[in-house]
């Protein structure tokens, strides 16, 4: 089965930094692009940011560019999301997701994402 477990969410103080990870386990990630999206309570799910397959292209979307960095090591199976000058309102569930597509993944749809983790609670709260 293929499965995504994301890591590294916990409780920062307002400003502060995290750096989550999502490990794939039963399918190798360098065939998928990789998004990266985040969901507050009672608020719609918000896109992050995304990555190509071979890491030559990005996305952000507009809650955190700026202030995030998505990242990939293929050999480890493993996508990274740096934060930085978080707020409180960046507190939610984060979730990472996996793309079969070439192109589609680039703008965020939900729709095509194939694989999906549960996701990592961040809290940013003093």
């Amino acid at each position: 089965q293929l499965q995504l477990v994301e890591s590294g969410g916990g409780l920062v103080q307002p400003g502060g930094s995290l750096r989550l990870s999502c490990a794939a386990s039963a399918f190798t990630l360098e065939s998928y692009a990789m998004g990266w999206f985040r969901q507050a309570p009672g608020k719609e799910r918000e896109a992050v940011a995304c990555i190509s397959q071979t890491s030559s292209r990005t996305n952000y979307g507009r809650s955190m560019k700026g202030r995030v960095a998505i990242s990939r090591d293929n050999a480890k199976n493993e996508v990274y999301l740096q934060m930085t000058n978080l707020t409180p309102e960046d507190t939610a569930v984060y979730v990472c997701a996996a793309s079969n597509y070439t192109y589609k993944w680039y703008f965020f749809d939900p729709n095509d994402y194939q694989v999906w983790g549960r996701g990592t609670q961040v809290t940013v709260s003093s």
